[in-house]
């Protein structure tokens, strides 16, 4: 894959105040708006230093690579990698395989297709409806220096919609409420991608759009809408596993894969463990959002350009997470709010042992706490969400607050030369505005409680206390705002993400977490 020389990503740090370091379709054919987000391999900005697209020379139809697999591509460790994944909503049997005519429906016209699903459906890819997983696989790629028992850390650094629109289906016996739900249809045996409906599947084409700055899906029910907030995230990332079978995309695995976690979007770490030279990683399955439990089957599935961090831990490295067992031997997570053990099990009790099991782990080892005080705070403060009950194996994964453990951990983001300390007030990161917003090489005015940073896409604006922030002639509202002390204003570090398009990932380095900035 070529280099791309346009854009060069920046690393930053920052610095703290002493403050801080305190099938079935509609009746009725909803028209989706006029087309605002298009890309195929060629079109848009790619904001990694290396592009992989989804052709058919590169990607997998329902099937994770094995060891043997050829690697598409091989990038050195610390590498930023665009991936464009395909949704497999649309061009699946049971939607008539041929994505012009689906999605012609509802008033996509055939230039207004994604051109990647069209040529895969086009293709000699070979897939079987009722043995493959659905799922579009892009890769596997080499991250170079990866060997075996190492530990691959990838970071989401930006995911942006390729189409305006996504799909959310229910097959017969899939989902949460199999022989309940497909109401009203059954399968008959004449089904076949040249007679869709006989398949009896309900899929519901779903338009989204942007309002104030926040991307929305709309479901429509004769004059009204369910209007509800966009999350996306990839939902499969993994490495191969050390085998020479074909592993179906669906279940997810020790490796990754198809873990459905919802909050792997834009700032999330994923940890992996690698079992064979290279890692092989690969992507796809991208998700516009979706509910804890994925009850119906799918969530609102719809094409996404991913940017990825890849860098490689090495064994034994201290940087490598503590989780349960000795060496990291299962899928392990962290955003700027929480830290994510998981568990993993055909059986739902199981897999929510073994989440509980590694979140004792993890606090216990990383942070050096009584592992009977560790019990008592998971079963008070800790949430454990079902990540998703459809994929075969069941998935569970308790979301931990760094914020609750202040007195454990000092907590720094890295923006250029500088290292300076995060500091939490009511539950929020906040760090000093200025300082921050002048190391990544913007400008900063403020005046009365008012603040402007110009970037080179424009002016932005915030008043102190306010969750209302003018990008531009755009109003965006978050939950959180900027607050003023006796050492100057604070900006909450989720406004560098939400607000000024600044990528913030986060490690945890044994009892400290670090936060670096990008700029893509």
């Amino acid at each position: 894959m070529p280099k791309k020389t346009r854009t060069l990503p920046l690393s930053l740090a920052s610095a703290c105040a002493a403050f801080l370091a305190s099938g079935v379709l509609h009746a009725a054919p909803y028209r989706a708006e006029a087309i605002t987000v298009l890309h195929d391999s060629t079109v848009g900005v790619v904001k990694g230093s290396y592009h992989v697209a989804s052709t058919p020379e590169t990607v997998l139809w329902g099937r994770l690579p094995n060891r043997n697999a050829k690697v598409v591509a091989s990038f050195p460790s610390g590498s930023i990698v665009t991936f464009d994944t395909v949704s497999h909503e649309g061009i699946l049997e049971d939607q008539g395989k041929n994505p012009v005519e689906y999605f012609g429906q509802y008033g996509i016209k055939p230039d207004d297709v994604l051109k990647d699903a069209v040529a895969l459906t086009k293709s000699a890819l070979a897939h079987d409806f009722d043995k493959d997983g659905p799922h579009i696989v892009t890769g596997p790629i080499a991250i170079e220096g990866a060997q075996p028992g190492d530990v691959l850390k990838v970071e989401v650094l930006d995911l942006e919609p390729r189409v305006p629109y996504g799909v959310i289906s229910n097959r017969h016996y899939k989902g949460a409420l199999v022989g309940e739900f497909p109401e009203g249809t059954k399968r008959l045996d004449s089904a076949t991608p040249a007679k869709p409906a006989d398949y009896g599947n309900v899929s519901i084409f779903t338009p989204v759009r942007k309002i104030d700055g926040q991307w929305f899906g709309f479901l429509k029910e004769g004059e009204k809408e369910i209007r509800f907030p966009l999350s996306p995230f990839v939902g499969i990332m993994g490495v191969t596993p050390n085998t020479d079978e074909n592993w179906s995309s669906v279940p997810p695995a020790r490796i990754g894969g198809n873990l459905d976690i919802n909050e792997l979007g834009v700032g999330s770490t994923l940890y992996l463990p690698v079992e064979v030279e290279g890692a092989k990683f690969y992507a796809g399955d991208p998700h516009f959002v979706q509910g804890d439990g994925e009850v119906a089957l799918t969530a609102l599935e719809g094409s996404l350009r991913a940017t990825l961090k890849f860098t490689v831990i090495k064994k034994d490295s201290p940087l490598i997470p503590k989780t349960h067992s000795d060496a990291l031997v299962s899928p392990f997570a962290e955003t700027e709010k929480y830290w994510i053990p998981l568990g993993l099990s055909e059986d739902l009790d199981e897999a929510m042992k073994a989440a509980v099991r590694e979140s004792i782990g993890f606090l216990s080892k990383q942070l050096g706490i009584d592992r009977r005080i560790v019990y008592a705070y998971l079963s008070a403060a800790v949430d454990y969400e079902v990540s998703q009950v459809v994929d075969k194996t069941k998935g569970i994964h308790a979301l931990v607050p760094k914020v609750d453990f202040a007195d454990y951990l000092k907590l720094e983001l890295k923006a250029g030369t500088l290292t300076l300390p995060v500091g939490a007030v009511e539950g929020i990161f906040y760090v000093p505005a200025e300082k921050t917003v002048k190391a990544l090489g913007l400008k900063y005015a403020e005046k009365n409680g008012v603040v402007t940073v110009t970037t080179p896409a424009g002016k932005i604006t915030m008043k102190v206390d306010s969750n209302s922030y003018l990008v531009g002639k755009e109003s965006v509202r978050l939950a959180v705002a900027p607050i003023k002390t006796k050492e100057g204003v604070l900006l909450p570090v989720s406004v560098l993400g939400e607000v000024l398009g600044v990528s913030v990932n986060w490690t945890t380095e044994e009892t400290k977490i670090v936060g670096q900035a990008l700029i893509l």
